[in-house]
């Protein structure tokens, strides 16, 4: 059976347009939440014997110690997590020692402390990684399709890819985390940008075992261009779906079993694989076929 997803292509780029433009308003309205990785600054993770304290009592003892620009925010039913300013060893046991005497039965399950200067340096590396990915991404599909001249150029198919994957695979789970840092308080760490990568090269790995069957169906020369590609998509159709499924599996698993520190990096790479299948199936070679179209008209 062949499915029609060619032909439909106006329905699936008016779906990745409005997914597209919802991400992109969120972005402007909830500006992500950068994590310490970024900013600089430490982190505690607590978990209380007793009972949990409220926000405003442990925003009113860390002031009485000299702490401002905190952050306190609830995790589950006995935790927290409090951000504060970037401090030594001496000054966090001193923090610790003085919550552990008001809450008895309180346990750190996590500490994390980066000065800025790293925090901007770790900034700047995450932006040039992204940059020299999609470079290099651009640069690998375009001459791995050199032969491929006609009836679509070479270095569009590594635009195409571009599009799909930065345009759409990257921007949805950007969107989706600046709705659940303003919402949940969930902030950006190098894990996100991990994911990202992760995101990317899966989607390009997809988008290319389609392309590579427009090429070889492209050599036998049966059929107009459109027909090629529609066939090209529905023969490896059920394989894009089947290692996307596997793949999902272990990742709800880390998700709903995985921890605190687990669970959003795991969340990040749901949202992108099942972005990078749905671009590799329903954009980016639809895209092909609209590229064809205009440089023939």
């Amino acid at each position: 059976m062949t499915y029609p997803i060619i032909k439909y292509r106006n329905v699936w780029f008016a779906l990745s347009g409005l997914l597209v433009v919802a991400s992109i308003s969120a972005l402007v309205m909830f500006p992500l939440r950068l994590g310490i990785d970024f900013t600089g600054g430490a982190l505690m993770e607590l978990k209380f014997g007793g009972e949990r304290p409220i926000v405003q009592d442990m925003n009113a003892q860390l002031g009485e110690q000299g702490y401002s620009d905190i952050s306190v925010q609830p995790l589950g039913e006995d935790g927290m997590l409090i951000r504060l300013p970037g401090m030594d060893e001496e000054a966090h046991q001193a923090l610790l020692s003085s919550i552990r005497e008001k809450y008895d039965g309180t346990e750190e399950l996590r500490f994390e402390s980066i000065g800025p200067s790293i925090g901007s340096e770790m900034s700047r590396k995450a932006v040039w990684s992204l940059s020299l990915v999609l470079l290099g991404i651009a640069s690998y599909v375009a001459y791995a399709f050199r032969r491929v001249s006609r009836p679509v150029a070479s270095w569009k198919y590594g635009i195409t890819t571009l599009i799909a994957a930065l345009f759409h695979d990257v921007l949805i789970p950007l969107g989706v985390f600046a709705i659940l840092g303003h919402v949940l308080m969930v902030e950006i760490n190098s894990a996100f940008v991990a994911a990202m990568l992760t995101v990317l090269g899966f989607s390009v790995h997809d988008t290319i075992v389609v392309f590579d069957r427009v090429r070889e169906n492209l050599l036998k020369g049966h059929g107009s261009f459109e027909q090629i590609v529609e066939r090209s998509v529905n023969e490896t159709l059920a394989r894009s779906i089947n290692t996307t499924l596997t793949t999902l599996l272990p990742l709800i698993a880390i998700y709903i079993w995985g921890g605190e520190s687990l669970r959003w990096f795991a969340l990040a790479l749901i949202i992108g694989l099942v972005a990078g299948t749905y671009s590799s199936i329903f954009l980016a070679s639809p895209l092909l076929v609209v590229f064809q179209k205009r440089s023939r008209s």
